[in-house]
């Protein structure tokens, strides 16, 4: 499913069940806002987040984008939660743990929502791009904290180790022109170690990163945003395009690099 809408930069998850967090988000810079049912609400408290984020969504976060986290298959509160993501506003439900097209299928048959899937298994990894290419879905979420438990790799492993799972990931989002969000970064107290991890994101391709803290917002942002200089060039060459292949700064361009110019400053 090709998605229109420009691709977060930053998708901030907020526990559905902590009313003084979703009202703070109102205020926050983030481009989505996610509202957590899974695993940052406590099993007793489950009923009550679910009506919570509904309310929630109904009451808007001004132009930011909405969407809520549900249950996956496994769990008991799955089918009341669908019922909930179906009859509110918001704009996306985030699928934890989808392992097959049709575990993404069924939601958005479902909840009617535009499904952004996360990607958070071995059995997900190598079925991202089916799941990539189900109608409904838009786009893929890498899961990276599950995905290493699941790939049980040692704590000291690094991001090195999940290369070729973001990189499959990241494929399977453009082999279908849906967005390819990156997973979240644990150090709440490490700013430049956030700035680092998401320039990373973005050489790989992810469009932008989901966060754990508002104050992960302006870091993501800024790292997911082009800087001057790629904006300057990017305005330079379109300028200075005639068609076909030519020279520019001492390179040759061609028409695909003009229409990558033009998509780097309608991110600006």
């Amino acid at each position: 499913m090709t998605t229109a809408r420009l691709a977060p930069r930053t998708a901030l998850f907020l526990p559905a069940s902590n009313p003084r967090a979703i009202a703070k988000a109102r205020g926050l810079a983030a481009d989505l806002v996610i509202l957590d049912l899974e695993d940052a609400v406590r099993d007793d408290a489950k009923a009550q987040a679910r009506a919570a984020a509904v309310e929630a969504v109904a009451e808007g976060f001004g132009p930011r984008l909405c969407a809520i986290r549900i249950n996956g298959s496994d769990s008991a509160e799955h089918v009341d939660d669908l019922a909930a993501v179906a009859r509110s506003v918001a704009d996306f439900v985030v699928v934890p743990k989808v392992e097959t097209a049709e575990d993404a299928a069924d939601v958005h048959a479902a909840c009617g929502k535009p499904v952004l899937a996360m990607i958070e298994t071995p059995l997900g990894v190598l079925a991202a791009a089916e799941i990539g290419a189900v109608q409904g879905v838009s786009g893929l979420i890498a899961g990276t904290n599950d995905l290493a438990a699941s790939l049980k790799l040692p704590p000291q492993s690094g991001r090195g180790a999940l290369s070729v799972a973001l990189q499959t990931i990241i494929l399977a989002a453009r082999a279908n022109a849906i967005w390819a969000i990156d997973g979240v970064f644990n150090g709440l107290d490490d700013p430049e170690g956030l700035a680092v991890e998401c320039r990373e994101g973005r050489m790989l391709g992810f469009d932008g990163k989901t966060l754990i803290h508002p104050a992960q917002i302006d870091v993501a942002a800024h790292a997911f945003c082009p800087s001057p200089e790629e904006i300057a060039d990017a305005r330079a060459l379109v300028a200075a395009a005639g068609g076909g292949a030519e020279r520019f700064r001492g390179r040759m361009i061609e028409a695909m690099h003009v229409t990558q110019a033009r998509a780097l400053l309608e991110r600006c």
